[in-house]
Protein backbone atom coordinates (compact mmCIF):
# COMPACT_ATOMS: atom_id res chain seq x y z
CA UNK A 1 0.00 0.00 0.00
CA UNK A 2 2.87 2.40 0.76
CA UNK A 3 4.26 1.69 -2.72
CA UNK A 4 0.94 2.65 -4.37
CA UNK A 5 0.81 5.88 -2.34
CA UNK A 6 4.39 6.71 -3.36
CA UNK A 7 3.60 5.85 -6.98
CA UNK A 8 0.47 7.99 -6.79
CA UNK A 9 2.45 10.93 -5.41
CA UNK A 10 5.10 10.70 -8.12
CA UNK A 11 2.51 10.33 -10.87
CA UNK A 12 0.49 13.19 -9.38
CA UNK A 13 3.45 15.55 -9.52
CA UNK A 14 4.32 14.53 -13.07
CA UNK A 15 0.71 14.72 -14.20
CA UNK A 16 0.13 18.07 -12.51
CA UNK A 17 3.02 19.68 -14.34
CA UNK A 18 2.20 18.23 -17.73
CA UNK A 19 -1.55 18.16 -17.58
CA UNK A 20 -1.89 21.69 -16.30
CA UNK A 21 -0.66 22.66 -19.73
CA UNK A 22 -2.75 19.94 -21.39
CA UNK A 23 -6.14 20.95 -20.05
CA UNK A 24 -5.49 24.59 -20.83
CA UNK A 25 -4.24 23.73 -24.29
CA UNK A 26 -7.12 21.39 -25.07
CA UNK A 27 -9.76 23.88 -24.00
CA UNK A 28 -8.26 26.51 -26.31
CA UNK A 29 -8.78 25.19 -29.81
CA UNK A 30 -6.55 27.93 -31.19
CA UNK A 31 -3.68 27.05 -28.87
CA UNK A 32 -0.26 27.08 -30.47
CA UNK A 33 0.46 23.79 -28.63
CA UNK A 34 -2.07 21.87 -30.71
CA UNK A 35 -0.29 20.36 -33.69
CA UNK A 36 -2.76 17.89 -35.18
CA UNK A 37 -6.15 16.18 -35.05
CA UNK A 38 -6.71 12.49 -35.72
CA UNK A 39 -10.49 11.98 -35.92
CA UNK A 40 -11.63 12.11 -32.24
CA UNK A 41 -8.14 12.68 -30.77
CA UNK A 42 -5.89 15.74 -30.73
CA UNK A 43 -2.11 15.96 -30.43
CA UNK A 44 -0.30 18.64 -28.44
CA UNK A 45 3.40 19.41 -28.04
CA UNK A 46 5.15 21.50 -25.38
CA UNK A 47 8.79 22.36 -26.03
CA UNK A 48 10.12 23.40 -22.63
CA UNK A 49 10.26 20.86 -21.14
CA UNK A 50 9.62 18.58 -24.10
CA UNK A 51 6.27 16.84 -23.73
CA UNK A 52 3.80 15.39 -26.24
CA UNK A 53 0.33 14.05 -25.64
CA UNK A 54 -2.77 12.81 -27.36
CA UNK A 55 -6.07 13.66 -25.71
CA UNK A 56 -9.80 13.25 -26.21
CA UNK A 57 -13.07 14.30 -24.60
CA UNK A 58 -15.91 11.82 -24.00
CA UNK A 59 -18.66 11.36 -26.57
CA UNK A 60 -21.16 10.46 -23.82
CA UNK A 61 -21.32 11.05 -20.08
CA UNK A 62 -23.82 9.50 -17.67
CA UNK A 63 -24.00 10.58 -14.01
CA UNK A 64 -26.10 8.62 -11.50
CA UNK A 65 -26.83 8.69 -7.79
CA UNK A 66 -28.90 6.00 -6.09
CA UNK A 67 -29.59 4.49 -9.51
CA UNK A 68 -31.09 7.68 -10.93
CA UNK A 69 -29.58 9.88 -13.64
CA UNK A 70 -28.60 13.23 -12.13
CA UNK A 71 -27.22 16.50 -13.41
CA UNK A 72 -23.86 17.36 -11.84
CA UNK A 73 -21.26 20.02 -12.44
CA UNK A 74 -17.94 18.55 -13.56
CA UNK A 75 -14.71 20.08 -14.75
CA UNK A 76 -12.84 18.93 -17.84
CA UNK A 77 -13.23 15.21 -18.56
CA UNK A 78 -10.16 14.10 -20.50
CA UNK A 79 -8.31 10.93 -21.42
CA UNK A 80 -4.59 11.36 -22.23
CA UNK A 81 -1.56 9.41 -23.34
CA UNK A 82 1.59 11.35 -22.40
CA UNK A 83 5.20 11.19 -23.55
CA UNK A 84 7.97 13.02 -21.64
CA UNK A 85 11.51 12.12 -22.82
CA UNK A 86 13.30 13.93 -19.94
CA UNK A 87 11.48 11.88 -17.29
CA UNK A 88 11.43 8.72 -19.44
CA UNK A 89 7.63 8.66 -19.58
CA UNK A 90 6.86 6.68 -22.70
CA UNK A 91 3.11 6.27 -23.08
CA UNK A 92 1.44 7.01 -19.74
CA UNK A 93 -2.36 6.79 -19.69
CA UNK A 94 -4.01 9.48 -17.54
CA UNK A 95 -7.68 10.21 -16.92
CA UNK A 96 -9.29 13.17 -15.21
CA UNK A 97 -12.97 12.88 -14.43
CA UNK A 98 -13.58 16.52 -13.62
CA UNK A 99 -14.22 15.89 -9.92
CA UNK A 100 -12.42 14.38 -6.89
CA UNK A 101 -12.68 10.59 -6.94
CA UNK A 102 -13.80 8.76 -3.80
CA UNK A 103 -10.84 8.09 -1.50
CA UNK A 104 -9.29 4.69 -2.10
CA UNK A 105 -11.44 4.04 -5.15
CA UNK A 106 -10.48 2.73 -8.56
CA UNK A 107 -11.61 3.79 -12.00
CA UNK A 108 -12.64 0.90 -14.23
CA UNK A 109 -11.53 1.27 -17.83
CA UNK A 110 -13.41 -1.02 -20.20
CA UNK A 111 -12.03 -1.34 -23.72
CA UNK A 112 -14.41 -3.39 -25.86
CA UNK A 113 -15.23 -5.78 -23.00
CA UNK A 114 -11.77 -5.97 -21.36
CA UNK A 115 -11.52 -4.29 -17.94
CA UNK A 116 -8.51 -2.52 -16.46
CA UNK A 117 -8.26 -0.95 -13.00
CA UNK A 118 -6.80 2.54 -12.63
CA UNK A 119 -5.80 3.89 -9.23
CA UNK A 120 -6.92 7.37 -8.21
CA UNK A 121 -5.67 10.38 -6.34
CA UNK A 122 -7.71 13.56 -6.22
CA UNK A 123 -9.16 14.18 -9.68
CA UNK A 124 -6.66 11.93 -11.51
CA UNK A 125 -6.41 8.23 -12.37
CA UNK A 126 -3.54 6.17 -13.81
CA UNK A 127 -2.57 2.62 -14.66
CA UNK A 128 -0.86 0.83 -11.78
CA UNK A 129 2.40 0.22 -13.66
CA UNK A 130 4.25 0.92 -16.88
CA UNK A 131 3.40 -2.62 -17.96
CA UNK A 132 -0.31 -1.91 -17.45
CA UNK A 133 0.05 1.26 -19.54
CA UNK A 134 1.46 -0.86 -22.37
CA UNK A 135 -1.41 -3.40 -22.11
CA UNK A 136 -4.07 -0.70 -21.98
CA UNK A 137 -2.68 1.27 -24.92
CA UNK A 138 -2.38 -1.93 -26.96
CA UNK A 139 -6.04 -2.75 -26.22
CA UNK A 140 -7.12 0.80 -27.06
CA UNK A 141 -5.30 0.65 -30.40
CA UNK A 142 -7.41 -2.39 -31.31
CA UNK A 143 -10.63 -1.08 -29.76
CA UNK A 144 -13.55 1.05 -30.86
CA UNK A 145 -14.50 2.67 -27.54
CA UNK A 146 -13.28 3.08 -23.97
CA UNK A 147 -15.71 3.40 -21.07
CA UNK A 148 -14.43 4.80 -17.77
CA UNK A 149 -16.59 4.18 -14.70
CA UNK A 150 -15.86 5.87 -11.39
CA UNK A 151 -17.28 7.17 -8.13
CA UNK A 152 -16.99 10.72 -6.87
CA UNK A 153 -16.20 11.74 -3.32
CA UNK A 154 -19.90 12.78 -3.09
CA UNK A 155 -21.20 9.36 -4.11
CA UNK A 156 -22.05 10.09 -7.74
CA UNK A 157 -21.35 7.26 -10.17
CA UNK A 158 -20.03 8.38 -13.52
CA UNK A 159 -19.62 6.63 -16.84
CA UNK A 160 -17.70 8.40 -19.62
CA UNK A 161 -17.52 6.89 -23.11
CA UNK A 162 -14.62 7.84 -25.38
CA UNK A 163 -14.37 7.06 -29.07
CA UNK A 164 -11.11 5.38 -30.08
CA UNK A 165 -11.38 6.57 -33.69
CA UNK A 166 -8.01 8.14 -34.45
CA UNK A 167 -6.45 6.88 -31.21
CA UNK A 168 -3.68 4.81 -32.83
CA UNK A 169 -2.69 7.59 -35.23
CA UNK A 170 -2.75 10.21 -32.44
CA UNK A 171 -0.66 8.17 -30.01
CA UNK A 172 1.88 7.23 -32.67
CA UNK A 173 2.09 10.87 -33.81
CA UNK A 174 2.61 12.15 -30.24
CA UNK A 175 5.26 9.50 -29.56
CA UNK A 176 7.12 10.33 -32.78
CA UNK A 177 7.15 14.04 -31.97
CA UNK A 178 8.76 13.32 -28.58
CA UNK A 179 11.63 11.12 -29.80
Amino acid sequence: MKFLKLLASVKTIIAFIGITFSTQAYSQETSSNKVANKTDWSIFVEDNPKECWSVSKPKETINTRDGRIVSVKRGDILLFVNFRPASKVNGQLTFTGGYPFADGSNVTLNVDGTNFALFTEGEWAWARSDEDDVKIIKAMKKGAKAILSASSSRGTKTQDTFSLLGFTAAVEDAEKRCK
